[in-house]
């Protein structure tokens, strides 16, 4: 079992990450201050860090299967189950994507559903799915 990683984040407005990283996508909060909160991400720890002096800008991109992925960004990779719950609730919840749902090489090695998503501070988010876990990193 991989070891859980550690990421911390800069957002310009804690109480919009807690709707959002709290409420929207169900990260259990961990410790928190008037500065960071901590999340559950899949078993991961997700730090979210308050920089008032933040500015929300658009990612650059770079082009992967036709689309124009968000770069940086980070993410969770799912059973392709899980990844469709979420991409189910984010469209319930009315998320605008950045790239919507969909099936990334399809019919190829690692063929896998992908969405992006910024949170409210423009951070991007993927979150991938795969039928086979074992084809993450297949050639």
């Amino acid at each position: 079992m991989p070891q859980p990683f550690h990421l911390a984040i800069p957002v310009h407005d804690l109480a919009q990450a807690r709707q959002f990283y709290g409420e929207l996508l169900n990260f259990e909060e961990g410790r928190s201050s008037e500065h960071w909160i901590d999340y559950n991400c899949y078993g991961h720890q997700l730090v979210v860090h308050l920089d008032e002096k933040m500015q929300v800008k658009a990612a650059n991109t770079s082009s992967v299967d036709g689309h124009g992925v968000p770069i940086p960004h980070f993410g969770v990779v799912l059973d392709m189950d899980d990844w469709k719950q979420l991409a189910r609730h984010l469209k319930q919840n009315d998320v605008e994507f950045v790239i919507e749902p969909y099936i990334r090489f399809e019919g190829k090695p690692g063929e896998q559903a992908t969405m992006f998503f910024n949170d409210p501070s423009g951070n991007a988010l993927e979150f991938k799915g795969f039928n086979n876990m074992d084809d993450l990193f297949k050639k």
